[in-house]
């Protein structure tokens, strides 16, 4: 890291692209995904990973839609969501429940 305030800026710019979606998605969204809240986590960051290979490895695909920064913002906030659900924190989700497939 070359300046702190480099990464300050990029927590920020997280944070506003969760808030943005999370008000656009609501809660619900990852509470009541099929499987439970962090297998629907887990494959929406395996298409993001997916994408994020095929857009790099395949250094001639010019994206269609976002650029891969914003691939790489959606997997740090599908982390970061993993995290409040892994701890209780998520809306919807009973973390007795949905926290791993071996619990409750």
């Amino acid at each position: 890291m070359k300046d702190i305030n480099n990464l300050d800026e990029i927590l920020t710019d997280l944070k506003i692209v969760m808030v943005q979606k999370h008000q656009d998605y609501g809660p619900y969204n990852i509470a009541h995904a099929p499987g439970g809240a962090m297998n629907g986590l887990l494959v929406r960051m395996h298409d993001k990973m997916e994408r994020l290979q095929n857009l790099f490895y395949e250094r001639n695909n010019t994206p269609n839609y976002e650029p891969i920064e914003d691939t790489l913002k959606d997997l740090a906030n599908y982390a970061i969501i993993g995290l409040l659900v892994q701890r209780g924190q998520w809306k919807g989700v009973n973390e007795n429940r949905d926290s791993s497939p071996n619990e409750g």
